[in-house]
């Protein structure tokens, strides 16, 4: 894939620290980028903006990790807007990590400017421990598969978590976010005093669970940015939830991206996050259950969701 770095990270001029056209490969086990439709693309749309503005208000991030990183464009982003000279990235596939490794040294002016660490595996577990890091970000899949094969055999990762040995309160796994609760915990001790993790949720569930969820993991959160984007892979995605509340979990929420589109439109970056309940609220009329939502998709209509960015410090 080719992606015109300006273009995609949002960028007011020229990269300082990537090439101006990113190479990207991507193999069997990575969840697709949608560089041809940025409303659509996680890194584009929500997570380079926090990190700018991660950025403007608090400063260079000088060390990254990303859980999770797919195809290494989350931790380019964090080398260009954050400033990142000693990046971490891990993902569950050899495979992916093999390429995201080789896609963030391709793309850099200077290969020699970053110290980077790259593991497959577990969460954190791949990373040398004794690594601490500024900011610690996660995107992590949310449906839950049966069983752990099944979850590794899949093509695309990013739907699929295989279940965890580890105690989840009852409310955070229903909502689906089991894995981003183990995440938390787990980050605990990777982080550098001050440090913080960023963790990335689809808001199809009620912004006060995402509070919670930081409480319960032993950190003060706070909403830091709050948006939309349009829903990728919408067949498996809001497929996948319309399984899981049949399996008697949720709800979940969606809405059409044109009702996203009109109550966003004067809501700046900066002012998301204050703002993100008032605004939940104003959405509450429109949002569509899953097989609502399906329906509407299958008969042509754009559908998307929120989303969070949740910075936690301990």
């Amino acid at each position: 894939m080719q992606i015109s770095t300006a273009q995609y990270l949002r960028l007011p001029a020229a990269p300082e620290r990537l090439l101006d056209t990113l190479d990207i490969q991507v193999t069997e086990h990575a969840f697709l980028p949608s560089a041809d439709e940025i409303l659509a693309d996680w890194v584009a749309t929500i997570a380079t903006p926090a990190f700018q503005l991660i950025r403007r208000t608090q400063g260079v991030q000088a060390s990254f990790c990303s859980i999770g990183t797919g195809t290494g464009l989350d931790a380019l982003a964090a080398i260009e807007t954050l400033g990142a000279t000693t990046v971490g990235v891990t993902d569950v596939h050899e495979d992916v990590v093999a390429a995201a490794r080789a896609n963030i040294l391709r793309n850099l002016k200077a290969p020699n400017s970053i110290k980077l660490e790259a593991g497959y595996g577990d969460l954190l577990e791949p990373l040398d421990a004794a690594t601490k890091y500024d900011l610690i970000y996660e995107n992590l899949p949310n449906i839950p598969v049966a069983d752990v094969e099944e979850a590794t055999l899949a093509r695309k990762s990013s739907f699929n978590v295989p279940p965890r040995r580890e105690a989840v309160p009852e409310r955070l796994r229903r909502n689906l976010l089991a894995l981003h609760y183990v995440a938390l915990v787990k980050a605990k001790d990777r982080l550098k005093p001050g440090g913080a993790v960023i963790s990335m949720l689809g808001g199809r569930i009620p912004l006060a669970v995402y509070a919670q969820m930081g409480k319960l993991a032993g950190y003060i959160s706070e909403i830091f940015t709050y948006g939309w984007k349009i829903q990728s892979a919408p067949e498996e995605s809001i497929g996948g939830h319309v399984k899981q509340e049949q399996d008697g979990l949720g709800p979940y929420h969606f809405y059409r991206a044109s009702r996203l589109e009109a109550v966003f439109r004067d809501v700046s970056l900066e002012d998301s996050g204050k703002q993100a309940f008032a605004l939940e609220e104003k959405l509450r009329p429109d949002e569509l259950s899953p097989a609502d939502a399906f329906v509407a998709w299958k008969r042509g209509e754009v559908i998307g969701h929120t989303v969070v960015a949740l910075r936690s410090t301990r």
